[in-house]
This record gives C-alpha cells, sequence and structure tokens, in this order.
C-alpha cells in the first residue's frame, strides 16, 4: 500500500512540471458551476466539469437531507482546499507528512437579519480550521509550511479577501422545457440558453 509520502513525492513531480507548462503558456483557468433545483424536490444538483454533487435542506426546510446544505459545502470546499494546498507545499517543500487532517467549523443563525437580530450576520461566521498532521518534520518547519499555506490558498484567501461578485437574473418562457445554463462574475461570458 502507497504512503501519503509515496504520494507527496508523485506529486512534487506533478507541480514541477506543471510549473514550467504554466509560466510557459501564461493561461488562465475559467472555472464553472451549474446548480438546477430538481421538480418537486427542490434538491440541488450541482455539475462541476464531470461531476455531480447533490445538496438538500433538513427536513424543517422542506428539504429531505440526502446532501450537505450550501454552508456545509462552502465550509466542506475550504476544508479541501486548506488539504490540498498543506499537500502541495509539503511535496514542494519536502517536508514530511504521514498523515493530515483538517476540520472546518462556522456557526449559521436562523435568526440571521430578521427584526432584532439584524446584527447576526446572514452568512457562516466564526468560521475557523484546526489541522492534525503526523510529520517527522521539525516544528519549525511545520510552521513554516502553516505560513505559506494561508498565503496561497484559493479558497482561504477567497473568503478572506473581500470582492465584486456581479449577478444577473434572465427569465424564459414559463411553458420553456429547456435547459437553461447562467454565468455570473466579472470578466464571465453572457449566459447561454441551450
Amino acid at each position: 500500500m502507497a504512503s501519503l509520502g509515496d504520494y507527496l513525492r508523485e506529486k512534487r513531480a506533478a507541480l514541477l512540471s506543471r510549473r514550467e507548462r504554466v509560466d510557459a503558456e501564461h493561461n488562465v483557468q475559467e472555472l464553472r458551476a451549474t446548480v438546477r433545483a430538481e421538480s418537486g424536490s427542490g434538491v440541488r444538483r450541482i455539475r462541476v466539469r464531470d461531476f455531480q454533487l447533490i445538496s438538500d435542506s433538513v427536513p424543517a426546510l422542506a428539504g429531505y437531507d440526502l446532501g450537505p446544505s450550501s454552508p456545509e459545502l462552502a465550509l466542506g470546499a475550504l476544508g479541501s482546499c486548506l488539504t490540498h494546498i498543506f499537500l502541495a507545499q509539503a511535496a514542494l517543500r519536502e517536508v514530511p507528512l504521514d498523515a493530515i487532517e483538517v476540520e472546518v467549523r462556522g456557526k449559521t443563525d436562523a435568526r440571521a437579519g430578521r427584526p432584532g437580530w439584524e446584527h447576526v450576520p446572514v452568512h457562516p461566521h466564526d468560521v475557523s480550521y484546526t489541522v492534525r498532521i503526523s510529520s517527522r518534520a521539525a516544528p519549525e518547519a511545520i510552521d513554516a509550511l502553516h505560513r505559506e499555506v494561508e498565503r496561497v490558498c484559493p479558497i482561504l484567501n477567497l473568503l478572506r479577501h473581500p470582492q465584486e461578485i456581479s449577478g444577473q437574473v434572465l427569465r424564459r418562457p414559463v411553458s420553456s422545457d429547456r435547459p437553461m445554463t447562467t454565468t455570473s462574475g466579472a470578466g464571465a461570458p453572457p449566459p447561454v440558453e441551450t
């Protein structure tokens, strides 16, 4: 059975190779996710490339609890990104890791935004993460690794640094059964109906 150390050696080679290609090509990758509510259930089917995820609400919100809620997915995306960047930076810095686990926690309050509760954020708040690492590396190497992860982790920095997010609503005829694909964001291509 391959170890995490074996994977980190493979990861290092892949990252160094990719770095050379990216430097030569100067490419920008467009990211896209499409979410559609299922008829009759409201379950959100998330499509990213060739992958599907399901997001749902708890029964108290007329959901079926078939998948994590949007705030839970956001925390999961942060945890996944932190884990990946820890692995990538450990590989590049040749910091040995035997195991890594990231736990992300946050709070939501259903009263948020209601009269008398305007001070409570409507978004997940008090977000924190804990990383559990098994490593033979010196504490200083782990501290340096953590600092670099915090500097370059895309989702961590997305959440920490405010930015403009644009949005629009396109209406289509009620009788239309055609699926609609839309995108939103600065510099995004115009929405397309298919």
